[in-house]
């Protein structure tokens, strides 16, 4: 499956198996861009994040951990 920006829950679940130690809550958006875009699955054009779809992608990752 190739993961683009608003796969928030696909994302978010590939985020929770490559990084488990991460403090998902106080992850910077700098590294949350940079470990999203590294997935192997990642397809999109990494230019079109903004603040709100990685806010959606950590809000995402929060609820993977419930």
């Amino acid at each position: 499956m190739r993961l683009r920006w608003t796969d928030y829950r696909e994302i978010a679940a590939a985020l929770e198996e490559a990084h488990p130690e991460a403090d998902v809550a106080y992850v910077r958006f700098t590294d949350l861009w940079t470990w999203v875009t590294e997935l192997p699955d990642f397809a999109d054009d990494p230019q079109k994040s903004s603040e709100q779809i990685l806010e959606s992608i950590q809000m995402a990752w929060l609820d993977e951990r419930d």
